[in-house]
């Protein structure tokens, strides 16, 4: 698994041009005297900061950021795996001053009296920061609370976009991360690594959440297949539960299972795809990845 240890005057360079490609003059002059003053004091407080901060939204107001896609590449050669699409202004703003007014050794403590005082768009705001911290070890237990949060947009903060989870979760987070995310209806193609970090036992439990869904009579996101085809073999209903979908499933359940099969080493599994539909044959125009059906799946809800 690659670690990433960010550049933080890099990120905050990047921060601090979008914001002020966005902000009014007003905001600007009112942002760059915040920095001024939280960074000519050598132990910058928790007081003047979170006075700071807590006037953000107010003074920087909340739109989205405008970024094309040369502002997203120089995210990911800033930071491997940033994304910051979906940002607004005052979430650059809030974190470029929290980079720049605090010490590393400061950091994780600073940041935990911040998330514990903090609304739902600051919290956005740090969750989605996560992977700009410096001393990225840190984090782990502040991101996996993000997860347990019954607010939606904080757990997609989390794991939306963010390559932190990736990079930094156990097996054990990981899964409950995917797993949580089928469960409240959150789709699966925006988390980062899902192929790198996908693992028998993340198959199993999906193979037995969807069982319980089906005792319930209740529908099943096809998104979950994806995190079973590359184990079907070894988990002791994937196959059949796979060959179940192919067979009596929608349209859209039904293309899920098939790239799930495609993805199984299994000789079974190949075999069971005879006789199905030969999407990505030449002639078809649908897309057919799991991108797409994420896209179909989140549209019919």
């Amino acid at each position: 698994m690659d670690l990433v240890n960010p550049d933080t005057a890099q990120i905050i360079n990047l921060l601090e041009n979008w914001v002020f490609s966005m902000a009014g003059d007003s905001a600007s002059a009112w942002y760059s005297q915040q920095k001024e003053k939280l960074s000519g004091d050598e132990d910058c407080g928790p007081r003047s900061l979170f006075m700071a901060i807590g006037q953000v939204s107010r003074r920087m107001g909340k739109a989205d950021l405008n970024l094309v896609r040369e502002d997203l590449e120089a995210a990911d050669r800033v930071r491997p795996g940033w994304r910051p699409s979906g940002w607004t202004v005052d979430q650059a703003a809030r974190i470029s001053l929290l980079l720049s007014s605090t010490k590393p050794a400061a950091f994780a403590s600073r940041l935990e009296q911040l998330c514990r005082s903090a609304d739902i768009s600051e919290l956005l705001s740090y969750y989605r920061g996560l992977p700009l911290f410096p001393g990225q070890e840190q984090y782990v237990f502040r991101a996996t609370e993000g997860l347990r949060s019954n607010i939606k947009s904080v757990f997609e903060a989390v794991a939306h976009n963010n390559p932190y989870p990736c990079e930094r979760f156990d097996e054990n987070s990981w899964n409950h991360m995917v797993l949580k995310a089928i469960f409240i209806g959150s789709p699966l193609a925006p988390i980062i690594g899902f192929e790198k970090r996908n693992n028998l036992n993340l198959a199993g439990m999906l193979c037995h959440y969807a069982h319980e869904r089906w005792a319930a009579g209740r529908v099943i996101s096809p998104e979950l297949w994806r995190g079973v085809g590359p184990f079907a073999h070894k988990v002791e209903t994937g196959l059949t539960d796979l060959g179940k979908v192919l067979q009596s499933g929608s349209t859209l359940e039904r293309r899920a299972a098939w790239l799930a099969l495609k993805s199984c080493p299994s000789p079974e599994a190949q075999s069971m795809l005879s006789g199905t539909p030969k999407w990505n044959e030449p002639g078809d125009s649908t897309e057919h990845d799991w991108n797409s059906i994420c896209r179909e799946w989140m549209d019919s809800q």
